[in-house]
């Protein structure tokens, strides 16, 4: 993530935090409540948002792994391209054997 990125998405949270409060004033609520609620929604969203970050790393749905899984598929697909057929004829007789060796 960009410098920038960082900074308009402090901004946007900070924006955001102003709307609700100018919301809950409009709707009747006192300043001091509104400004506790505003707090309250703005710190709900961080702590769903920390959430939702923790469960992509557990689950590796991360740009990162993805570049990963990315980059090995590529590599195998060129070192695939890149054998005689006599050689994918041999390593794909090799991993039926594994797969037969592995079934009951």
């Amino acid at each position: 993530m960009r410098r920038v990125d960082v900074l308009a998405i402090g901004l946007g949270f900070f924006l955001a935090g102003g709307l609700v409060y100018g919301v809950l004033l409009g709707v009747g609520v006192e300043s001091q409540k509104a400004g506790v609620w505003a707090q309250a929604v703005l710190v709900g969203g961080l702590i769903l948002w920390l959430c939702s970050y923790i469960f992509r790393v557990l689950t590796h749905d991360m740009t990162y792994h993805q570049q990963i899984k990315d980059y090995e598929e590529a590599l195998i697909q060129k070192r695939w391209e890149s054998l005689t057929p006599a050689e994918r004829e041999r390593l794909q007789a090799e991993v039926e054997a594994e797969r037969s060796a592995k079934t009951p």
